[in-house]
Formats: structure tokens, sequence, C-alpha cells
């Protein structure tokens, strides 16, 4: 059986999903409930999570979706009168204004080559500026690209790929430790990784010392 207020978190998410299709924020379930924090509804989804009732939908933020409703309310007591509720609406493509959390993987050099290093942060991104496949953010440091827009503290949103076209911007893995984003190029053997910024010099090097670890798909910046 589900407490009272998990009944009332459950119901309160399908009546925002018939209304809208688009899942109550944290912050208005703790206000609908009358929490004062928003730990609380940690614990109650988690808890509907557990017993079946509701599931979270992966790389989406504010993405639930109720599976079922408690027996009672399947069967409400005669002479009790409630509205007819529409079924959930089925699961939409990602909208242009949908958040998606995609991994931050530390710093990326527009410069000289340093270490791109991964964690565990996330970062919220616009779905509009992702296009298919699985992506991941690298945060700029450096100014090497500033005449392609690419600036300094930018968080570049990379496609995961192993192979580039002639031109492309890419996230260049040599020698297995530094990483650098340049536009790639082929220059017989070698690869040339080319700057966009004319006080730096381009970098060549034998094809084998270059892995190619994605494309960038598109920026993001932060204004202070």
């Amino acid at each position: 059986m589900l407490t009272a207020k998990q009944h009332e978190l459950l119901h309160f998410i399908q009546q925002r999903l018939d209304a809208s299709g688009i899942s109550p924020s944290f912050e208005e379930m703790k206000d609908a409930l009358g929490l004062k924090s928003k730990s609380g509804i940690h614990r109650l989804i988690s808890a509907l999570e557990e017993r079946g009732f509701l599931r979270r939908l992966p790389n989406r933020a504010r993405a639930l979706e109720v599976l079922k409703l408690p027996e009672a309310a399947k069967a409400p007591a005669r002479d009790t009168v409630v509205p007819l509720r529409k079924p959930a609406p089925a699961l939409k493509p990602i909208a242009a204004n949908d958040i998606i959390e995609v991994p931050l993987h530390g710093r990326i050099a527009a410069g000289v080559p340093i270490e791109a290093f991964e964690d565990h942060n996330q970062l919220s991104v616009p779905a509009a500026l992702l296009g298919a496949g699985e992506h991941y953010a690298l945060e700029v440091s450096g100014d090497s690209m500033v005449e392609a827009g690419i600036l300094d503290g930018d968080y570049a949103l990379i496609q995961k790929a192993n192979t580039a076209r002639e031109g492309d911007i890419v996230v260049a893995l040599v020698d297995g430790q530094d990483a650098t984003l340049k536009y790639f190029r082929r220059e017989g053997p070698m690869i040339r990784l080319d700057p966009a910024n004319s006080a730096y010099e381009p970098q060549r090097y034998e094809a084998e010392r270059v892995i190619v670890q994605g494309r960038l798909s598109g920026l993001l910046r932060r204004y202070h």
C-alpha cells in the first residue's frame, strides 16, 4: 500500500501529465504536497519507483512516467463522482525545448594539447543543440579556435565518433594522453590539426598518433 503522500504525489504527477504532457518540476511537487524541501520529493519518487508505480525517463530532465495507479483509485466508492481520466500520453519525441543531461568530461585545449579528464559531472543541454547519437561536453581552455567562434570557457558539445571528414572540428587525442579541439585535415600520410587563430601554427602528427574521439556538435556559452 502507498502512504498518503505517495498517493497524493502520484496523482499530482498524473494530473499534470494529462493536462500538459510534461511532468511537474521538483519545486512544483514540493509546493503541491506542502513539503519544506525537495529531498522529501526525491524519497517519495524513489519509493514509487521501487513499487513499480513510477519510472524516470533516462537522459531527460523533468521526465517521469506513471506506470500504474493504486487499485483504490481505479475503483472509486459508489456515489463518488470523479472526472474520467484521459489515458497518459504516449512518450513523445524530445521537443526542441527539452533538456538533456550529458556527461561533462573536464577541460579540453583550444591551444597546446592538455589532458581531457573524465569525471561524474553532468551538463544540462537544450536538445535542439544536439543531433543524433551519443554526446558529451568539454570545457574549452585557450584561444586557438577564436576565429571559429569558440572561446575560452565555452562548453563544446561533442558527438561521439571515431572518424572525421576533412574540415570537421574534432576532439583529437594525441599520443593517447593529450586532447585538443581543432580542424581535422589529412596531409599525405600525416594528420594536420589546424587552429582557428593566426597566432598559432598547425600541428602535424603521424596518423597512428592521432585518435578522433568526437566531432563538434554545438556550443554553450555562459555570460557572467
